[in-house]
């Protein structure tokens, strides 16, 4: 029997997983999916906000300033990067402007810092603002990360510590027997003590296996483009003034690796799996980027992708044990600033853990994980070191990014390692460069195939249902 058992692998599930493992206790993660962080953790923003925004007295504004403190420390801590670039929120106007005054009153009483510049001055630094920006708040200890790194380098360290992942196993039903839960999947029946809903844009469907909701999941698509590493047309995070009807509106955010993400819309949706982009989604993104910035690259854009929010008819977060289903405990309507608060959540989920359960450290346990080999981090010299001593490192297989057949062999053979085309693109980059993948995939695919033993013809790109290669073609 397991003490507790998290369903969905995010940024949520895995954070709360990792920061479970340093105790002894019995944790499995379910994931229907075939990888840790396909959902809203995959396709978002990837910033870091410090936690200016949210409504004064909300859940949100509690756990975004208390998450936030924490990434630097967690990325240092799990090799992950993390990289303080900046935000400014630009104002077109006084009436904006006004709304920045609330933005820093807010930002003062919750400890976080910032500057108020005017137009002339922001310009030395951002010279594409558009000529409709009159003023600029900076947060400038605003950061990005790339969360689905976090999410795996969180899995990672807690499955190192005896936590149990189990993929490609969605949960069919929850049923009480006793002082238990009893969760039903395609892959057999888990015994656990409780139950921890972190399931993102599903989170309603399995709330609703042992209690009525009284919120109702209301999920959104956001649209975005992804411009190639060589136009950098901002070196700062640029927002709009947000709004309650926009949300934080389209941005322009530089990434930890140098593309530019332009982006997102918001549209509500009917299928809570529906991630493709539309005509008309990112006609409202090219449009939208005009009011706040000049001269952005569209042209150069390598790739388009949407990512699902898990919004609800909650306007706030909701963590909390269920009182007509006791040890049942919600993760749910996290939303933006969700990444950001991740830790802080994962906290709050504990201290409800620790009024009936106890937790005890385990003085084993290990919260960091084995550094992952970058070569572009690497000097000329260690790079060379490396090579003599094993050899795969010099064989570049993404010319792109200059990813190396010992950098993905690596992170196939980690535990939680990657078994999909997508897997390896998520832990190491290749085929998130300019060619998308058109000149590396043939041979990610076959390496895949050779490292598990398998046919090329059963590697898939992401879902099971994914197939790449149909059939031998012998000629």
């Amino acid at each position: 029997m397991y003490d507790i058992v998290i369903i969905g692998a995010g940024i949520t599930g895995t954070m709360l997983s990792w920061k479970l493992s340093r105790y002894r206790l019995k944790v499995a993660v379910l994931e229907k999916e075939n990888d840790i962080a396909e959902g809203a953790t995959m396709a978002n923003s990837a910033i870091v906000h410090v936690g200016y925004d949210p409504e004064d007295g909300t859940l949100k504004a509690e756990l975004n300033v208390k998450g936030a403190q924490q990434y630097e420390g967690i990325c240092k801590q799990l090799f992950c990067a993390y990289k303080t670039v900046g935000a400014y929120i630009a104002a077109c106007g006084a009436e904006e402007e006004q709304q920045l005054r609330v933005l820093a009153a807010r930002a003062d009483a919750r400890g976080v810092p910032y500057r108020l510049l005017s137009r002339d001055e922001a310009l030395k630094e951002e010279p594409n603002l558009s000529e409709n920006v009159t003023q600029v708040l900076d947060f400038y200890t605003t950061a990005v990360i790339y969360p689905w790194e976090v999410a795996t380098a969180c899995m990672e360290s807690a499955c190192q510590n005896g936590t149990e992942l189990h993929l490609n196993t969605p949960c069919r039903g929850i049923t009480k027997d006793g002082d238990c839960y009893l969760i039903k999947t395609p892959n057999g029946t888990l015994r656990t003590r409780y139950v921890i809903n972190a399931a993102g844009v599903h989170a309603e469907e399995i709330h609703s296996m042992v209690a009525k909701a009284d919120w109702h999941a209301t999920p959104r698509k956001g649209e975005y483009y992804v411009l190639d590493q060589d136009v950098s047309p901002i070196r700062h995070i640029i927002f709009p003034v947000p709004s309650k009807e926009k949300g934080k509106g389209v941005l322009a955010i530089p990434t930890v690796y140098g593309n530019t993400l332009i982006g997102p819309n918001s549209d509500f949706l009917d299928d809570p799996d529906d991630n493709g982009t539309t005509v008309d989604g990112l006609a409202y993104v090219r449009a939208s980027i005009s009011k706040t910035l000049n001269n952005i690259p569209l042209n150069r854009s390598i790739r388009t992708f949407a990512g699902i929010r898990p919004t609800t008819t909650s306007s706030d977060f909701i963590v909390e044990e269920l009182a007509d289903a006791p040890h049942f405990i919600d993760a749910v309507s996290i939303e933006s600033p969700g990444l950001a608060s991740s830790p802080a959540i994962a906290d709050k989920i504990i201290s409800i853990l620790a009024e009936s359960l106890t937790l005890t450290e385990n003085p084993d346990a290990d919260l960091s994980r084995r550094k992952p080999v970058v070569l572009a981090d690497m000097t000329a010299e260690e790079r060379n070191a490396l090579i003599a001593k094993e050899p795969a490192y010099g064989r570049i297989i993404c010319r792109c990014e200059q990813i190396s057949e010992g950098e993905i062999l690596d992170c196939i053979r980690r535990p939680c390692g990657a078994r999909t085309v997508k897997g390896i693109k998520k832990r190491v980059r290749p085929g998130m460069g300019r060619c998308q993948g058109g000149f590396c995939e043939p041979k990610v695919v076959h390496i895949l195939a050779e490292e598990l033993g398998i046919s090329p013809l059963d590697v898939v790109y992401d879902s099971e249902k994914s197939i790449i290669l149909e059939s031998e073609n012998r000629v």
